[in-house]
This record gives structure tokens, C-alpha cells and sequence, in this order.
């Protein structure tokens, strides 16, 4: 079996999907991976402590989000549930930090970026909420999760690198980025070049563009799930998705 890479992607909200440069781009990474096993996907819409496993078979999905057209709400996304892997990430967490089970669906973090990788929904998947934002906490659970990419399973980390939905004016898709932005987005890609987890973990007092990249922190922090899963945290990771949309950095990363 192929081991399987780890993602961190910028999945933004529903309307993504109808940006043909972002479909264009996370169709030609996923055509470049091994098919996977079962995906397991850590999203910043669900926070829960302690870290919750959901629904292991298919339910309805959570449409977490306001104000949008009527189709975003009618979108399914009904992959096969992957209860085996379920068991098996409570058998990799430490004895003393518990795994509780719920039946919570697919929130958009996880199922917008599924449409577009997997459109047949044909692979199983779990979503794990994120119990903690910070990010020495989430990169040892990565390393804990990391054994599962040798049984062909994608771990995707699905947040945003920048999230400063407060401070944009202008909200359509082509939208020129603000400098905040731009700032942070050249200040994380040339962080993750140059494999500096340190520099990264301590985005809140080094990266330019702060507190208006991130005024809260959950689209930065899934990041360090997905480094943490990586064989070298501090070997630079490729980056095949940059750019902006509606101002934000959509850019992402796979380790090895």
C-alpha cells in the first residue's frame, strides 16, 4: 500500500468551488496523490475537547454557515463512514487524554474541499474536531496520527493561512488581497520553505499582517496537525496552491 502524504489545505467557505482556478488547482494536486485508503479530515469549524471522533456512518452534513444561496444548502456529500479508523486513533492516543465518540456530519471545512477532491464520495471518511488550538499540542496529536499514513490514509488539516474575514471591504472573489494579507501569506510561505515549525508555531508575535490575518486562530492552527504528521516537521513542504480569493491566502502544503 502507497504511504500517503498529509495536506494542510485552505478550503474557504461554499462559494469556493465556483472559483475555476482553486477547482483547477486542488484537482491537479489530488490527481498527484496515491488513492487513499480512508481520509481523515481535522477542520477549524469543529473545536471540541476532548478531541471527538464523528459520525462513523453517513449522516446528514453540518451547513455551518449563514447568508449564502439556496444550492450551498442542498449540497450531499455522502462517502462511506470508516469506523475501523475510528478504533484505530483511539488506540493511538495517550491512555490519559480520552477519545470520545458523537455523531456529528461533515461540517464545510471537510466537505467543500471533498466535492471538488473526490466528487464520487466513494472513500471513507471521519472528521476529528480540534482539541486544542495551540500549536506544540497539534503537532505531537500529528505525530501520533502519523503512523496511519503507512495504511493509506490522507490526513488533511482544512483550514485558511489568512482568515481576517472582519477586516475585508471588499468581498468579491477577485478581490485585490489587503497588505495584511499579502504580508502574512509571504511571511508563511517563506516560513514553510524554510521548514521553521518554531517560526510558524509562533505566528501570533512574529508573522506580519497580525491580529488582522488571524483576529481568532482556528484556521491557522490545522496546520500544525498536518506538520506534525510529517517524517521531518522541518523539511519544507511542497506548496502547489497559492494565490487569493475574496482577499484571503488560499495558499496550502503536502508533507512527506
Amino acid at each position: 500500500m502507497a504511504r500517503m502524504p498529509a495536506l494542510f489545505l485552505s478550503h474557504g467557505a461554499p462559494p469556493l468551488v465556483d472559483d475555476a482556478r482553486w477547482v483547477s488547482q486542488l484537482e491537479e494536486l489530488t490527481a498527484g496523490l496515491p488513492r487513499p485508503k480512508a481520509i481523515l479530515m481535522a477542520s477549524a469549524h469543529w473545536e471540541s475537547a476532548p478531541l471527538m471522533l464523528g459520525a462513523t456512518e453517513p449522516v446528514p452534513l453540518v451547513y455551518d454557515f449563514g447568508g449564502f444561496e439556496r444550492k450551498y444548502y442542498e449540497v450531499t456529500y455522502a462517502a462511506p463512514g470508516a469506523p475501523e479508523l475510528a478504533a484505530r486513533i483511539e488506540k493511538l492516543m495517550p491512555d490519559n487524554e480520552p477519545v470520545a465518540r458523537t455523531n456529528r456530519g461533515l461540517d464545510h471545512g471537510a466537505y467543500v474541499p471533498l466535492t471538488v477532491m473526490y466528487p464520487g464520495a466513494d472513500i471513507p471518511v471521519l472528521q476529528m474536531s480540534l482539541p486544542t488550538l495551540e500549536p506544540d499540542r497539534l503537532l505531537e496529536i500529528g505525530r501520533r496520527l502519523a503512523p496511519l499514513r503507512d495504511e493509506g490514509v490522507l490526513i488533511v488539516g482544512s483550514g485558511f493561512t489568512t482568515h481576517g474575514l472582519p477586516f475585508l471591504r471588499d468581498f468579491r472573489p477577485d478581490a485585490a488581497a489587503p497588505g495584511w494579507s499579502r504580508e502574512f501569506d509571504a511571511w508563511a510561505a517563506e516560513t514553510l520553505a524554510r521548514g521553521a515549525v518554531d517560526e510558524l508555531a509562533g505566528f501570533r508575535d512574529r508573522a506580519p499582517g497580525m491580529p488582522w490575518a488571524h483576529p481568532t486562530i482556528e484556521h491557522f492552527a490545522p496546520m500544525f496537525l498536518t506538520l506534525g504528521a510529517a517524517d521531518d516537521p522541518e523539511r519544507a513542504p511542497e506548496q502547489p496552491i497559492d494565490g487569493f480569493w475574496m482577499g484571503l491566502a488560499k495558499r496550502s502544503f503536502q508533507v512527506t
